[in-house]
């Protein structure tokens, strides 16, 4: 993929005449430059040394629980020390999350009681405002209400012309103040009885038992505040009407001047007093202007004049809330608005996103932009098969006939099992053939995770697999175990595994599929799980194979089994894929879901990963099943699809997504999930730390979400609705509860990592980095979230609204629940989504409380629990334990050339084998120095790796890479016959069977006439890949991989 043409036939030369001529040579030109390889970002596991102080997570960590002693520890079972350490982080972030849970409840309930304590919120609630409707028939006196209805009046008043609760205090006798003795200033001396003042025409004072006998007038009351208690309230904007044109406020205390400026109407001489109180009236801005606390208090005197004029003049109080109540106010109102902001913003752009955007994704593309894209991606060479035969990558006869489309991109569909059940597998396998897209373009990549039988099985993974193929004669239907280095630990990262080449039938449909079976090293044919490494060990095989096919980097034994048998299957070399479908064992996609996906790919050359809808498939199996129906629902329509607006959808689900493998840039390629830097990193196999196993051992499809989103922030990753699927759910809670808290674990641990990825798009509040920041904040206080929600309804439940204040937590409530129900109709239009949105929330304490408190206290368990169930299998086990010591020279890594030049030579030596026995060579009497000699040679080409194995480690002389005979396909009665069976079992063999007895000899299935020293023919030479030989054309060099 270097961008320039490549030399005729594939970049090898190849002789004119039959058979393989003296001087070919075989090239394989690099397909990237490597430099690029090297420009990456940090890597986010470092190799601690071991003379490295502890880093400073530890430091804190060990602080943290300082007050568990070792002692203590090992005394509840924690003996080891990265046992102990794994323990103390947890605790160290149960810690954490309890101190965010804390602050967040602090900001909703604390923060409030301490700005504005109940005293003085209630306070507030006691004023009845100055001429409010509701305050007709009520009057003030000296500043408390009195209710005039049905009362006498005092002279010289009428009711039904005042305006409600105004202050008629000056009616009454004011003179006898006692805080008033001593004091000689006008203001202090005045009497509002005299003619001038208007007199007191009540002529009495103005307590509660005068008012009572004379007028029948008593204090007033609400239902919320007592009779006595409430009193007259002014606000700051009234004090600029012409009827208060005579009021001011020292200390919160309205006071009423009218009968002072009638008697006094022009300023006294050597009076301070009477000064102030003109200049605080005369303000040429009275609205909240006429304060005089600040002049009254800067003076002694008129500091001790304040209360006199208070008790004297006193018509009312300022009844605006105190500054604590005010900035409570104000920090509920901005975070409401904040809260429902960040709501509707979701909710939004989820919908435009649901109608717009995904719906002009998933539209084909034009026929211009795929035959511009295809044919940037595609060369006009010509390469050859294994038999002589030229393949070209320009679309052929035979394509267009067959119905595909000459410019569609070639896809692998992986599919990773372990334990499933033969209707499970069937199912998948047969939904991915069924999709609508061209059986030449698309390749069935199947893995089995070891020899696995699963719980309730008769017969193992691998068995119900490969009976459901159709195996390509061509190929040994029992191949060779071929090896690979796994992801473990210790002596585990030694790996073999079989290759299956054939097609699996669907109706009139006929998909290329190649079958892997991880079938353990030698020291595991007695275990109960032999070859289980994990499904992230799958993927891996994936993405090594392609990545080391892009880069024509040294290939391990199974990749040159798989690039031979691909090749073979798809008449192209693997170089040619570009994009991967991801799908799990127990999934069904819908016909129509891979070319929707296709089409978004197509139609924008940025997106390097997306996901379809996810819907279950049990939903009426249980009530565990049944909680799950609308929380998947909502966790794609609201969740993926508002971060597809930002393009960085943060989980692509492993159970159906699809990736990119390389995308074109210019004239040259771009790897993408094949870069080396992700695929390093994704194949850790020393964790250390309690943040990296959580990372590694419990998520792997966040995970690698996470390195995509690192590696390329510039790039998107989308969510497409109208791809559709449909998932087997777990229908037990023991095993809903192991399920999320791999999950719910896994995604704080990712989420942490994704939070410090700088150049992700938007900025600040609009940026995905700050989604994620919010989502991360969300996860963790999940279960504070529920307590706070029912204690709001209990608060509600209990206290009567009569503010706003006091309503906006209900509307937030109500707002937060509706909002799916709209989302519901706006997006699916199916009404039954709201009855299982009534069951989700009636599970909410499930979602809320339960699941996040168990997977918090479980950081520390790296297993995955009740998940998955196999037959035999104990608790504990796991395939990332450390099991011995790997020995890097089993697996030997050469280029592909290295490993065709042994194959070729292998090749040459067989037809002069044959040469010289058709002529009767003296020098071949016994066929076995024939095969001493010449294997021999053949094994120091190969490697060490390649040489067969018995099961006591002894080297077992039988035909090199090649491995078994050719054998005959499973006939109908041989269909369930376990090929896989469990060690141990009756009828169980290792793999290639036993070794043979003394004198036996192997079996061939072609018998012909014996050689002149009484020897049969040897069988049909067999390539090292497991591919015979034509034996009409012998010239037979594989094909190289195509320069791209």
């Amino acid at each position: 993929m270097s961008g320039r043409p490549p030399p005729p036939n594939g970049g090898m030369r190849r002789p004119s005449g039959p058979g393989l001529q003296r001087g070919a040579t075989l090239n394989r030109g690099k397909t990237l430059s490597r430099p690029e390889r090297f420009q990456t970002p940090e890597t986010m596991f470092k190799k601690r040394k071991e003379d490295e102080p502890a880093s400073c997570w530890v430091i804190v960590s060990r602080i943290m629980t300082c007050w568990a002693l070792p002692p203590f520890m090992k005394m509840c079972g924690l003996h080891e020390k990265p046992v102990q350490q794994a323990w103390r982080e947890k605790v160290t972030l149960c810690l954490i999350i309890l101190f965010i849970g804390g602050l967040v409840a602090f900001l909703t309930l604390g923060f409030v009681y301490l700005m504005c304590p109940p005293s003085q919120r209630e306070g507030a609630q006691t004023y009845m405002r100055y001429g409010a409707p509701q305050s007709q028939g009520l009057f003030a006196i000296g500043g408390t209400m009195y209710n005039f209805t049905g009362s006498d009046w005092p002279e010289g008043f009428d009711g039904n012309t005042a305006i409600p609760a105004s202050d008629i205090s000056n009616l009454f006798d004011r003179n006898n103040v006692a805080s008033c003795q001593g004091l000689t200033s006008a203001a202090a001396t005045f009497n509002n009885c005299q003619r001038g003042a208007g007199g007191c025409t009540a002529e009495g004072p103005a307590t509660p038992e005068f008012l009572a006998r004379k007028f029948r007038i008593f204090p007033a009351s609400t239902p919320d505040v007592a009779a006595g208690d409430l009193k007259a309230g002014y606000d700051w904007s009234q004090m600029a009407s012409p009827e208060l044109a005579n009021y001011i406020v020292i200390n919160g205390n309205v006071l009423n001047l009218d009968a002072y400026f009638r008697v006094n109407r022009r300023a006294l001489t050597n009076d301070s007093m009477d000064a102030v109180l003109r200049h605080m009236r005369d303000r040429v801005r009275p609205e909240g202007g006429r304060d005089a606390t600040k002049l009254f208090f800067r003076t002694e005197d008129l500091k001790n004049s304040a209360n006199c004029l208070v008790d004297k003049f006193g018509a009312g109080f300022i009844d605006k809330a105190t500054p604590g109540c005010f900035a409570a106010d104000l920090f509920m109102y901005v975070a409401t608005t904040a809260v429902m902001g960040i709501i509707l913003t979701r909710f939004a752009m989820a919908i435009i996103f649901d109608w717009f955007i995904s719906a002009k994704l998933a539209k084909p593309p034009s026929k211009d932009k795929i035959r511009t894209m295809a044919s940037a991606a595609s060369s006009a060479s010509n390469v050859a098969n294994s038999d002589g035969k030229t393949l070209s990558r320009s679309p052929t006869a035979s394509t267009l006939a067959a119905g595909g489309n000459p410019f569609e991109l070639h896809t692998v569909m992986l599919v990773t099992c372990y334990s499933e059940g033969e209707s499970s597998l069937r199912t998948t396998i047969e939904s991915l053939a069924a999709t609508e897209y061209p059986d030449n373009k698309k390749l069935l990549f199947i893995i089995c995770d070891g020899i696995i039988t699963g719980s309730g099985n008769d017969r193992s993974t691998p068995d119900i697999c490969s009976s459901l193929m159709e195996l390509d004669p061509a190929f040994d239907s029992d191949p060779t175990p071929q090896a690979y280095i796994a992801v473990a630990a210790g002596a585990k990262q030694y790996n073999r595994a079989k290759v299956y080449a054939g097609y699996f039938r669907w109706k009139n449909r006929r998909v290329p599929t190649v079958l892997i079976v991880k079938c353990g090293n030698e020291d595991e044919y007695d275990k109960p799980k032999a070859g289980n490494r994990g499904k992230r060990d799958s993927q891996l095989i994936l993405m090594n194979f392609f990545s080391r096919i892009t880069y024509n980097d040294r290939m391990t034994p199974l990749d040159y089994e798989l690039f031979r048998k691909i090749q073979h299957l798809m008449q192209v070399t693997p170089d040619k894929f570009e994009i991967v479908l991801m799908v799990d064992a127990d999934t069904k996609v819908y016909p129509s879901s891979l070319r929707l996906l296709m089409n978004c790919l197509n139609n924008d050359p940025l997106i390097m990963g997306l996901c379809g809808e996810t819907k279950i498939a049990n939903k009426r199996q249980s009530w565990v099943t049944a909680i799950q129906v609308f929380e998947y629902y909502i966790s794609h329509h609201l969740g993926k699809g508002f971060e597809s607006v930002f393009g960085g959808v943060t989980c692509l689900p492993g159970c159906f997504c699809m990736y990119r493998l390389k995308a074109r840039r210019g004239d040259d390629w771009v790897p993408i999930i094949t870069k080396p830097e992700i695929v390093q990193e994704y194949s850790q196999n020393v964790v250390e730390t309690l943040h990296e196993k959580n990372l590694l051992l419990l998520g792997e499809d966040r995970f690698l979400s996470t390195l995509m989103l690192r590696n390329f922030p510039n790039r998107k990753m989308m969510f497409m609705p109208q791809a559709i699927c449909k998932t087997v759910v777990p229908d037990e809670f023991n095993v809903l509860l192991s399920q999320r808290r791999r999950w719910i674990n896994s995604t704080i641990h990712n989420l942490l990592e994704l939070v410090l990825v700088r150049n992700l798009c938007g900025t600040f509040c609009f940026s995905m980095q700050f989604v994620i920041f919010m989502e991360l904040i969300g996860t963790v206080t999940l279960p504070v979230g529920l307590i706070l929600m029912f204690v709001l309804i209990v608060s509600l439940a209990t206290a009567s609204i009569s503010t706003l204040a006091q309503a906006v937590p209900l509307i937030l409530l109500v707002f937060v629940l509706i909002m799916p129900a709209i989302l519901i109709l706006i997006t699916t239009r199916k009404l039954i989504y709201i009855s299982w949105m009534f069951i989700y929330l009636l599970a909410l304490p499930v979602w809320n409380f339960v699941l996040p408190v168990y997977a918090y206290w479980h950081f520390d368990d790296f297993s995955w629990g009740e998940t998955r169930k196999v037959a035999g299998e104990k608790k504990g086990e796991a395939h990332g334990n450390t099991d011995g010591i790997f020995d890097s020279s089993k697996v030997a890594l050469k280029r592909w050339d290295e490993y065709e030049k042994a194959r070729v030579r292998q090749v040459k030596r067989i037809e002069r084998a044959e040469r010289q026995r058709a002529q009767g060579s003296p020098y071949l009497q016994h066929a076995g120095a024939i095969r001493d000699d010449g294997e021999s040679d053949i094994y120091s080409d190969l490697g060490p790796q390649q040489v067969p194995h018995d099961y006591n480690g002894r080297q077992v002389m039988s035909p090199p890479l090649a491995g078994n005979q050719a054998r005959p396909l499973l006939s109908p009665n041989m269909a369930h016959q376990p090929r896989f069976a469990p060690p141990n079992s009756p009828g169980w063999q290792p793999a290639g069977g036993p070794p043979p007895s003394p004198g036996q000899q192997h079996p061939s299935p072609h018998q012909g006439p014996s050689s002149p020293g009484g020897h049969p023919m040897a069988p049909p030479p067999v390539s090292p890949g497991g591919m015979r030989r034509n034996r009409s054309n012998a010239s037979g060099s594989p094909t190289s991989p195509s320069q791209m």
